[in-house]
């Protein structure tokens, strides 16, 4: 028991000191992604026809570094040939599609309502009269802070032709951090058919990370090392004490080796999403299959040591069946979520997929919780009857680490839960979820 309980106090150590690392160092830098659009389709939102372009945290450049932008290449707008032949050949514009770009603090300056009815994308008849917009058109007001913005660039359709173009690699510059929306948006019912092909390039002075992303790449590095450092600590320990090594610690000398190789695979996965904008499916399902092993084994592990596996019982005896079929639907929910969330993935907004897959994660993890105290309990009433001292103390200390981790873990969700109920995703947003992103990546 010396030789675990000396490691596990070095281990916290290790962790403690690189998260506080990364929480100073997370913001230095911050890149974007191309986004590729296939024919896809709008779809109807009130009266607007719309295709979502992109969603991310872009920042603003640095003095030493380039230029931060959206930049647009070879994008083409089809129409249907039913929507074409309405038009004549000769026609100067028979069909307006508007590309909107606006920072999400300024979400309220896309749209505007008549007497305080639901609020419309595109211009009415009312809305003209009332707020002097134009109709057909995307009503816009100017940001408090900048003139320029929202960002609206108009495309006509000419004649009876099935496509139009915007200007070829137009640019965008972005001066101000935080999260930007990208939406390709028609205000014509004949264009309800209509698809976008091209891609947006999503650049920053670094890269092509996704804003909230490009921190993680710095923390990758760091736990890895960190990682590397207490393999070796527990590698030798390990060794030294071979013959007194429990089938416990065989299991925690898994959770470290694997969680050093996802380590390793997640930097490898930023660093060519970073280096190309796009994501390796190959690297990202293998480090996401990894991370859902690591995170399956380590809950069972605390679960047996919180049953008193290896110190008041034996073997698991009955409850091992149950504790198997629980790491099983951990696993393959916690691997549909992170494949869901990570493999191909490239918007730093989560899709509503995302939404569904994490309940029954939780759900898991609050029955662990339950199940884990409640045994907790029960070992440390069989300890006292014995009165094992040593063994007790250790377990009470095992107990109030994992009730702080708990209450972290709680009073951490309700602040983020908190602050996406402000919903302002600017650049607090922005800034808070990256460390969202670390305190979760740290703690799992």
């Amino acid at each position: 028991m010396g030789f675990a309980s000396s490691t596990f106090n070095q281990c916290a150590i290790l962790i403690s000191l690189f998260s506080v690392v990364l929480l100073i160092s997370a913001l230095r830098s911050a890149e974007a992604s191309i986004h590729i659009y296939d024919r896809d389709p709008v779809r109807e939102v009130g009266t607007a026809y719309l295709v979502s372009g992109g969603s991310e945290g872009v920042a603003a450049p640095r003095s030493h570094a380039g230029r931060s932008y959206i930049r647009f290449e070879n994008i083409t707008f089809w129409r249907s040939k039913e929507a074409a032949d309405q038009h004549p050949n000769m026609a100067y514009s028979s069909g307006l599609v508007q590309v909107i770009i606006f920072e999400a603090a300024d979400h309220d300056n896309i749209g505007g309502s008549a007497y305080g009815g639901q609020r419309s994308i595109c211009c009415t008849s009312d809305l003209a009269k009332l707020e002097g917009c134009k109709q057909g058109e995307v009503i816009r007001t100017s940001s408090p802070t900048d003139n320029n913005w929202p960002v609206v660039v108009n495309v006509h359709f000419r004649g009876n032709m099935l496509s139009t173009h915007m200007k070829k690699n137009k640019e965008v510059n972005i001066k101000r951090t935080g999260m930007y929306n990208l939406f390709f948006i028609t205000c014509d019912q004949k264009l309800k058919g209509m698809r976008v092909m091209g891609r947006t390039v999503w650049k920053n002075p670094d890269g092509y990370l996704p804003g909230r992303m490009a921190p993680l790449m710095k923390f990758y590095i760091f736990m890895s090392i960190g990682y590397a450092i207490l393999s070796l600590i527990w590698f030798f320990q390990y060794g030294r004490h071979w013959n007194d090594v429990l089938l416990l610690q065989h299991c925690i000398t898994s959770v470290i080796a694997l969680g050093l190789l996802e380590m390793i695979f997640w930097y490898l996965d930023y660093t060519y999403f970073n280096k190309t904008g796009t994501r390796p499916v190959g690297i990202t399902t293998w480090v996401v299959t990894i991370g859902a092993i690591r995170r399956t084994v380590f809950r069972l592990l605390i679960l047996s040591v919180a049953m008193g596996y290896g110190v008041v019982r034996p073997t698991l005896g009955g409850l091992t069946t149950k504790v198997l079929l629980l790491g099983i639907t951990y696993f393959v929910a916690s691997e549909l979520l992170n494949i869901t969330e990570h493999v191909g993935t490239i918007n730093d907004m989560a899709g509503r997929a995302r939404v569904f897959l994490v309940l029954p994660v939780a759900f898991l993890d609050a029955f662990l919780i339950s199940w884990i105290f409640t045994s907790l309990s029960k070992t440390l009433e069989q300890l006292q009857a014995k009165r094992s001292s040593i063994k007790l103390d250790i377990y009470r200390k095992f107990s109030n680490a994992l009730a702080v981790t708990v209450v972290a873990s709680v009073v951490w969700i309700g602040y983020e839960v908190y602050t996406l109920w402000k919903k302002h995703i600017s650049s607090l947003y922005f800034l808070l979820g990256t460390l969202f992103n670390i305190f979760w990546a740290s703690l799992v």
